[in-house]
């Protein structure tokens, strides 16, 4: 049976990602790409869709893990009657070829090791054709072909191929797993140790330029390398997660591919690594924005491929039995073709913000900004499906009305501020006349909170994004009674934030789901911003105290369970850890409006 989600640790090449579980088995790998078919799918099925499980014989979960320092070098420890031994898994980035690293390393006695390697292509749909090749193992189907090098001698069975071996003190033992095109001929292996020390040297030198310190250094770092690690370097596009269809209830129907570059979670991204001092990240995303959006303004999608691909065809895979029974399982996202007006304030706030860290406003991005303002001149006041990606009839929902005069907003700033040349009063009276209608038509004076949207009383935790954007100054009235309402209504008994109530949002979808991390992070900004900083500190150490070993988080947390739920790693739940660890240390405070 597949582990528990927290169970899994995540490595990566900068291209795509691999989740690897605590008793040694890599579970999820699309190769070559983070979006491409899965050759290990038995995260999302059984052992018969795809894994690799390298581990002492007879062994379960390993005794230790941990990564090693500020890399995505995932290593475990297994303590045996016979010995101890470690196995070194990572990816080497940047290195143009697509390889998974294995070592074996003794560290005491002799410890009988057994790898067993089931390649299954196309989300564990094809079984390969296995054959030796220039003393590689190598496994083909259709477009697609993976050769092992490994040093110790291989056998097939059950088509399966496997190893036995044993590791004495000091001996290491070294597997090296590729990709390339069927039509071409296998890559030469790397040198396992050679691509161990450049793997370290690459993250401990980018690791290096964080700007980050305070007491929780640790958690942002390991956030921040969790979101380089969903950078696809070659476009500077960020995937929300390197999985698809991981539930947000165990056994439901909400289950979703977030292997895309939504506009929100990248611009998020760019917003807390930029703040961190990573400047060349938020210039390779920008440059990978213009390309993507690039067109007619009212083209634009809120989500789109790694290289900007607008075509995200939504269909599911019936082969496969979901995570634990969750069904169905998908590929694609039919939410790329939803009209969510929020997107265009993030963008336009985050281009802001990499030209308040030192990104230079080049003309050309500048008249990319115009072109999307005008265009929201004339949109903000329609429906949508909103942030969070309803599948009901479409609402004014007042989250995405906030953004649209976050977008306003931060275009008067850039003109007072960058020396532009624009329409500064134009934008004035959008931004004045989007804050008269919010406040007329999304706030309810008798409850003394903003709502979920026009016309519905229901509450909506993306309204505590208000005083963080600088929608409202923290010490409104109206700020406080909102940030109490959502933390009352909204709250789960041990205080972790629900996104909505289901019951309450004509969202299109049967079953619940748990508490969205991301806003439980923003509830921390909210009361601390607010004045609760007792409350936002506490609630900020028991949100990372849900972080898995190895400082993880998925898209949410079931309390009633006590388990992750979603997809994992989310960038959406370690990107507010960052933010709101710099505004509780006094880092960076958050966004101001202007008058």
């Amino acid at each position: 049976m597949t582990g528990l989600i927290e169970d899994h640790g995540l490595i990566g090449d900068l291209r795509t990602a691999a989740l690897v579980d605590r008793d040694g088995t890599i579970d999820w790998l699309c190769l070559p790409r983070f979006d491409s078919a899965a050759c290990f799918a038995s995260l999302l099925g059984t052992a018969r869709h795809g894994f690799w499980r390298i581990a002492p014989i007879g062994a379960g979960p390993a005794d230790r893990r941990w990564y090693r320092g500020d890399t995505l070098i995932l290593e475990h420890v297994w303590d045996t009657p016979d010995g101890s031994v470690k196995v070194i898994d990572f990816m080497p980035p940047s290195t143009g070829q697509h390889d998974v690293v294995r070592v074996v390393e003794g560290l005491s006695g002799r410890v009988p090791m057994h790898s067993e390697l089931r390649l299954r292509f196309d989300y564990g749909r094809s079984v390969p054709w296995m054959h030796r090749e220039r003393g590689l193992i190598v496994g083909v189907a259709g477009p697609d072909s993976v050769a092992l090098h490994c040093e110790v001698p291989t056998y097939g069975r059950g088509l399966t191929t496997h190893s036995d071996f044993t590791v004495g003190a000091g001996e290491t033992v070294s597997f090296v797993l590729g990709w390339r095109p069927s039509h071409e001929p296998p890559d030469e292996p790397a040198d396992a140790a050679h691509a161990l020390a450049a793997t370290e040297r690459f993250w401990t030198d980018w690791a290096a330029r964080c700007t980050s310190s305070g007491p929780y250094r640790d958690a942002v770092m390991r956030s921040l390398l969790t979101l380089k690690a969903l950078t696809y370097e070659p476009t500077g596009g960020i995937v929300a997660a390197p999985t698809t269809s991981l539930p947000e209830g165990l056994g439901g129907v909400r289950n979703w591919d977030y292997r895309y570059c939504w506009l929100r979670d990248s611009a998020f991204t760019l917003d807390a690594l930029v703040r961190s001092g990573y400047v060349d990240e938020a210039r390779a995303w920008r440059d990978w924005l213009i390309r993507a959006i690039g067109g007619d303004p009212a083209g634009l999608q809120i989500m789109y491929g790694l290289g900007g691909e607008r075509r995200l065809v939504e269909y599911e895979l019936d082969w496969l039995p979901g995570y634990e029974g969750s069904r169905p399982v998908r590929v694609g996202n039919a939410a790329a073709e939803q009209l969510q007006i929020d997107v265009y304030g993030e963008v336009i706030d985050t281009l802001a913000r990499a030209h308040q860290h030192g990104l230079t406003l080049e003309k050309h991005v500048w008249s990319l900004q115009e072109k999307l303002l005008e265009h929201l001149e004339g949109a903000w006041s329609q429906p949508d499906e909103g942030i969070w990606e309803v599948r009901g009839p479409r609402q004014h929902f007042v989250h995405s009305k906030v953004m649209a005069w976050v977008a306003a907003d931060r275009a008067v700033a850039t003109l007072e501020n960058a020396h532009a040349i624009g329409q500064p009063d134009r934008w004035r009276a959008l931004r004045a006349t989007i804050m008269k209608d919010v406040l007329d038509q999304g706030y309810d004076p008798q409850r003394n909170t903003f709502t979920q949207a026009y016309g519905r009383p229901a509450l909506d935790a993306a309204l505590l994004q208000i005083p963080i954007v600088g929608f409202l100054p923290p010490d409104d009235p109206r700020v406080a009674g909102t940030v109490d309402a959502v933390a009352k209504e909204l709250s789960t008994d041990s205080g972790l934030v629900l996104r909505y109530r289901p019951e309450h949002t004509v969202d299109g979808l049967p079953g619940d789901e748990g508490a969205f991390l991301a806003c439980s992070f923003w509830l921390v900004e909210a009361l601390h911003l607010t004045g609760r900083e007792e409350r936002a500190r506490d609630l900020f150490e028991h949100l990372l105290g849900l972080r898995n070993d190895l400082g993880l988080l998925a898209e949410e947390y079931d309390p009633r369970i006590g388990r992750m739920v979603g997809n994992f790693p989310q960038a959406l739940s370690h990107i507010p850890l960052v933010t709101a660890a710099y505004l509780l240390t006094g880092v960076e405070g958050p966004a101001t409006g202007h008058a």
